[in-house]
């Protein structure tokens, strides 16, 4: 399979290629999956939409208890490029893991939700991290790749680490940002923010760890990901998300001459 070509950025966002994934009034092409509870039960209202965007939130909640939860669209994807706008915002919850605080993602080439178990924490897949500044100044880049239940290759190998930092700049809270995916099936993956790429790497696959409380009939390690399903992510830090897009790039794959 050759790889397509094309510049980083959106030259209109009126191309008809694009489609909405979110329609600004409601979640009802979307399929919630919070840890400790069933499939559908969207807990405390964590996801809602309120002024045409999707809002993250946790006023709802008691106790954390480690509910991390996902909205994901209703159907799977395998070559695609996909567009999110999202800001970090809001008050943290004070009694979430700390590594949570200002962070979010979105989950890629997922697990169907409805094969995850009850207390299952996160999907196996492939996660777009989205994280912004902290009040120490230090550097903290966003668009970086973490692994939930999988591997990648990354510079020429399987890298062991659980997330591989991107080369974006650091975003502060509050500050709108535009995360692009292009995925090419089982082939190569490319992180952009703001248009610039930040982050490449390929065969995604189910393997490593950090998963739990999953069907092991589900995690065949070693099995590359062709296909899956895309989740917007609730961590303990609030977040919107504005604009979900997706190009299907089925068609436009160049396949090789004989």
């Amino acid at each position: 399979m050759a790889i397509i070509s094309g510049c980083s950025t959106l030259k209109s966002q009126n191309n008809p290629e694009w489609k909405d994934l979110f329609n600004g009034k409601d979640i009802k092409d979307w399929n919630v999956k919070i840890n400790h509870h069933e499939i559908g039960d969207n807990y405390g209202n964590t996801f809602r939409v309120e002024d045409g965007m999707i809002k993250v939130r946790y006023d709802q909640y008691g106790a954390y208890n480690n509910q991390y939860g996902h909205l994901y669209y209703k159907q799977p994807f395998s070559h695609y490029r996909l567009l999110v706008e999202y800001r970090i915002t809001g008050e943290w919850k004070t009694d979430a893991p700390s590594y949570t605080i200002s962070n979010s993602g979105i989950m890629f080439h997922s697990q169907d939700p409805k094969t995850m178990l009850k207390d299952q924490d996160w999907p196996i897949s492939i996660e777009f991290q989205l994280l912004a500044g902290l009040d120490d100044g230090k550097p903290r880049p966003t668009g970086n790749m973490c692994s939930p239940g999988t591997d990648v290759i990354y510079e020429g190998k399987i890298d062991s680490r659980h997330c591989i930092d991107s080369k974006s700049k650091t975003y502060k809270k509050e500050e709108w940002v535009q995360a692009e995916l292009i995925v090419l099936g089982d082939s190569l993956i490319t992180h952009l923010i703001n248009g610039d790429t930040v982050l490449q790497y390929s065969k995604p696959q189910i393997g490593g760890g950090v998963v739990n409380n999953f069907d092991p009939a589900i995690k065949l390690d070693g099995k590359l990901l062709k296909e899956g399903f895309i989740a917007l992510q609730s961590e303990g830090q609030p977040v919107d998300f504005r604009k979900v897009r997706i190009m299907n790039l089925e068609k436009r794959i160049k396949t090789p001459q004989k």
